[in-house]
């Protein structure tokens, strides 16, 4: 699945509204395709009755209720620190003291873990909900992925810019022309069109979408500038470009 794709059900928000006591039965949503296929913990403590909100209502043996909201997470923590298996845990906030319930309700954070026992847990994966909508966290391959395209971009941008100065005369070799001059409108303007058709068609940065998920149009789009850059490589490796030599 993309790293940008989401989820959210307006029908739960606008039913029940959305706070950190049923985050995690938003996240369980059967339609949710971020979820584990997998039975988890969570479901089942649901179906014993324990989440957060009865936690705070009826407290524990040990906690009577009512109990505050950070207590209650505490006892549903502990509750699922009881199971094994796959589980979702709700990250508590930091600075809880004086946040409004608008601030508590814009974000929270649910960690996808592994639990082989008591203190032992392998993360799966990080999830958010920010204003009802869900996400994943991305990884750190697609976080470097997309800082190395941005910069790689760059660097092409600039290098076509530079390619427009270049010019090659037979008896002086290559020389720059940062000034344009009249017999190079011509070919600045066929230049430009070029990149501007090239910029349109550029795919999204982000996308690293498997093939079955693209649309036609994108696949023969990602084609055409694979052999684009075949093209490229084959002439940056050519004489002319490497030892100057003149088209005879």
């Amino acid at each position: 699945m993309s790293e940008t794709a989401s989820f959210v059900d307006p029908v739960f928000l606008a039913r029940f509204g959305l706070t950190r006591i049923n985050a995690i039965d938003y996240f369980l949503h059967p339609l949710n395709p971020f979820r584990t296929k997998a039975k988890t913990s969570n479901e089942v403590l649901n179906m014993q009755g324990i989440n957060i909100g009865t936690l705070m209502a009826w407290g524990t043996g040990t906690r009577p209720g009512p109990l505050p909201l950070e207590e209650g997470e505490d006892e549903y923590r502990v509750a699922l620190s009881r199971l094994t298996g796959e589980q979702y845990e709700l990250l508590p906030l930091a600075n809880v003291e004086g946040a409004t319930p608008q601030q508590l309700a814009a974000l929270f954070t649910i960690r996808h873990v592994h639990r082989t026992s008591h203190n032992q847990t392998k993360v799966l994966g990080i999830y958010y909900i920010l204003e009802g909508v869900i996400y994943k966290s991305p990884t750190v391959r697609g976080l470097m992925k997309s800082h190395i395209t941005r910069t790689l971009e760059g660097l092409s941008e600039a290098c076509d810019a530079l390619s427009v100065c270049a010019r090659y005369d037979p008896s002086t070799g290559y020389i720059w022309k940062f000034e344009p001059s009249a017999d190079d409108e011509e070919d600045d303007e066929s230049f430009y069109n070029i990149q501007e058709k090239k910029k349109r068609k550029r795919r999204r940065i982000l996308d690293n979408r498997r093939p079955g998920e693209r649309t036609a149009e994108e696949e023969e789009g990602i084609r055409a500038s694979e052999a684009i850059d075949r093209i490229l490589s084959r002439l940056s490796n050519s004489e002319v470009v490497v030892k100057g030599k003149p088209i005879v």
